[in-house]
């Protein structure tokens, strides 16, 4: 593909992301939503579409579903309905999807994703709707016998999804991604969903296409739906490259209005290529109408209320008020509220009790978060925030050292023992102020040529008294030492 410094389009994309809603049974059946069950284990004559069987709606799918909504600023109507959408896949046993059409359960609504590069702040990508549907069965394709052979595995089929769609207000892939990993963090801290993409939870449908300035005209090419997209740097690559192909497309048919059918194309992981899988089809296509086997839902203004009183703070507040609250920067605050309701209130704890909010940002991102990933641990495996935050204490007032510190969390995390108990078996002492005095008294006492050099510009010379330092007290912080060192040399010449 060519690639030119200055393109002369406008990207535009807009994205449909379909969540897995996290209850233990089915949209409108009893069978269970686990996931890597035996195929076609979970079915039953409701999901199956089987003759006389009849839907009967989960209560909970409707209370996430609104939960959402309101998270996402949705306007959540008194009266949403259910429609039947009818196509003809092998994974659809009933021929249709019961899904919803014209009274969607949340209409409108945003979430704000970091500006433009530049341009600082936030802004918003608005919403269409989030409606709620059942999801279908599960092709399998095998061709491992050299014959090309497909499996359907139903056990999807009824699993409760809401499907948010935004509108067409972002123009680039990396928008898109931000879009999405906001989405996700907000999902996920509501607890509507676990939203992991390899096992289906949320999966993402990307529309792009092109204004074009020719010059003379703005010609639009024709809206891919781009499919098949397992992580969101998989979203990212997939729509680099359909931007990149519509606009060699362009520059072969020099289209100068909206020309050729909506296509979807799916995005082939392994090549980082886009291929053709249909024709799109327009809602017309589907030839929705309400279900008659369902009755519209009526939810109430104080039941509203209630789910929205239960929200409670959400990650975007939740990071500006660790910015104001703890003076630590933007992106700490943003990692921090990337791990979850429970890495926030250990945070929290942590900085209270060290007294010093940034070195507990620090430690939190450096030394915790890594240790999480290497022992594959979560937060309640390691030492009490509190008990960690004494050790931060500790470290803030020059008692111990950042190095001396991790022997001692390290030995905590091992032991499951507290700051004393550590400190004690490692046979390390605190060293207050006073004995830092001593020493360093003693050492410009005990070294007058090193202190001359020193005194004379030679500022390196000072490593030799810092050695002489830590072979006489290792547990006196090191940069208490050499501020004391300074200070003494100095006051000693006047």
């Amino acid at each position: 593909m060519t690639h030119v410094d200055s393109p002369p389009y406008r990207i535009v994309i807009g994205l449909e992301v379909h969540v897995q809603l996290k209850t233990a049974s089915k949209l409108f059946c009893s069978c269970a939503t686990t996931f890597g069950s035996q195929p076609n284990t979970q079915t039953c004559p409701v999901c199956l579409g089987l003759p006389g069987a009849l839907p009967v709606l989960n209560g909970r799918a409707i209370e996430l579903a609104v939960r959402t909504g309101l998270a996402l600023h949705c306007q959540i109507p008194p009266l949403t309905k259910w429609d039947r959408k009818q196509y003809f896949y092998p994974d659809l046993p009933k021929g249709y999807q019961i899904s919803q059409f014209d009274l969607p359960i949340c209409a409108g609504g945003f979430l704000e994703i970091p500006a433009a590069e530049g341009a600082g702040g936030k802004r918003p990508v608005h919403l269409v709707r989030a409606h709620l549907e059942e999801d279908a069965g599960k092709s399998m394709h095998d061709e491992s016998a050299g014959v090309q052979e497909t499996r359907i595995d139903l056990n999807r089929c009824g699993t409760p999804l809401l499907e948010i769609v935004t509108r067409p207000e972002m123009h680039s892939a990396e928008e898109a991604r931000l879009f999405l990993s906001e989405l996700k963090l907000l999902l996920t801290h509501l607890d509507v969903s676990d939203c992991e993409m390899q096992e289906g939870s949320l999966r993402v449908d990307a529309n792009v296409n092109l204004h074009v300035n020719d010059g003379e005209n703005i010609a639009a090419t024709p809206i891919v739906e781009t499919k098949n997209m397992n992580s969101f740097r998989a979203v990212q690559r997939a729509i680099e490259y359909e931007v990149a192909r519509q606009y060699e497309d362009w520059k072969q048919t020099r289209a100068t209005t909206r020309t050729g059918a909506k296509q979807t194309r799916g995005w082939d992981d392994v090549r980082q290529v886009t291929f053709l899988q249909r024709e799109k089809e327009e809602s017309a296509d589907y030839r929705y109408f309400p279900d008659p086997d369902l009755l519209p839902v009526t939810l109430t203004t104080s039941w509203i209320e209630e789910i929205a009183k239960g929200l409670g703070e959400l990650p975007a507040d939740i990071r500006h008020r660790l910015e104001a609250e703890y003076g630590i920067k933007a992106y700490d605050a943003e990692v921090i509220v990337n791990q979850g309701r429970e890495g926030i209130a250990y945070f929290e704890t942590l900085a209270r009790h060290a007294g010093a909010a940034k070195r507990a940002s620090a430690w939190f991102q450096q030394d915790l978060l890594r240790t999480l990933k290497e022992r594959n641990l979560t937060f309640s495996a390691l030492p009490s925030a509190a008990e960690l935050g004494e050790l931060l204490r500790r470290v803030e007032g020059g008692l111990l050292e950042n190095a001396r510190a991790r022997d001692v969390f390290q030995h905590m995390l091992d032991s499951s023992c507290t700051v004393d108990q550590a400190t004690a078996a490692l046979g390390i002492v605190g060293v207050d102020a006073s004995e830092i005095e001593a020493l360093c008294q003693r050492l410009v006492e005990e070294n007058p040529s090193i202190v001359s050099q020193i005194r004379g510009g030679k500022m390196q010379a000072i490593g030799a008294l810092m050695g002489q330092a830590k072979k006489i007290n290792p547990d006196a912080n090191s940069q208490l030492v050499r501020e004391t060192l300074l200070r003494r040399i100095e006051s000693s010449a006047q």
